[in-house]
């Protein structure tokens, strides 16, 4: 038999707050009650009850702002993958193999994407990967404009997939990892084959080619992780520190 594990005061007024929330006592969009008016509610102390507010903040069930009480948001994939983020950043500083990991998942993550982008596409989903393709073809010499169109060309084809919680975890992985890339724009010929890779998937996409699509991005993912490598590129430091 296990040992009965003792809670603690704040984790029971967690509870309440949860299911307050989760009953729509507390719908997205409202404010909880103040500290005060929570501590006479649920009887405990300040102590408690700022300990279960953070709790909920670190979930994503609220916002908190200096000065104004708490309030209910609604809790999207994006706003799920966003209070880990800073997490998941660390991770990759400190942990020797969390980037090679990431960029592992990353490849298979987007594979399968691809594939049901392809299926899923639609003449206005075409429309807007033409233009991010423009976009990224008329970046080229400017670094930090290079790598936001790069990564708006890769969740164009998240959100074509159709499914939000996969489209989110996708584009946070596309954060993280900008987070980690130096400026190759000195590399001869960098930019130029990112924008043939890039040319080539909006191709097989727009054909209906959903094998060829993901072919062509998981080389072009791997093409990238190799040449990093490669470079001996320190992905443990930001471009601008």
């Amino acid at each position: 038999m296990e040992p009965i594990r003792k809670r603690k005061l704040y984790q029971d007024v967690l509870d309440r707050l949860i299911l307050a929330i989760s009953t729509k006592e507390f719908p997205p969009g409202s404010k909880l009650p103040s500290e005060r008016e929570l501590m006479m509610l649920i009887g405990v102390g300040r102590p408690a009850i700022r300990e279960a507010m953070l709790s909920l903040q670190q979930m994503g069930l609220i916002k908190i702002s200096h000065g104004e009480r708490a309030r209910v948001i609604n809790p999207t994939p994006e706003a799920i993958i966003d209070q880990i983020s800073s997490a998941m950043i660390m991770m990759l500083a400190t942990n020797s193999r969390g980037l090679e990991d990431l960029k592992e998942a990353r490849v298979l993550l987007e594979t399968g994407l691809v594939r049901q982008a392809t299926r899923n596409a639609t003449a206005h989903d075409l429309d807007r990967l033409a233009a991010a393709l423009r976009t990224l073809q008329d970046a080229r010499g400017d670094h930090q404009r290079f790598v936001a169109a790069d990564m708006a060309f890769h969740g164009i084809i998240a959100d074509m997939a159709g499914n939000p919680l996969i489209a989110a975890v996708a584009k946070g992985m596309l954060e993280w990892l900008s987070r980690f890339k130096r400026d190759m724009v000195s590399v001869r010929g960098a930019e130029r084959v990112t924008v043939d890779e890039h040319e080539k998937l909006y191709k097989a996409i727009a054909g209906g080619d959903a094998d060829a699509a993901a072919q062509i991005m998981t080389d072009h993912l791997t093409r990238a992780s190799a040449l990093y490598s490669q470079l001996g590129v320190d992905f443990g430091k930001d471009r601008d520190t």
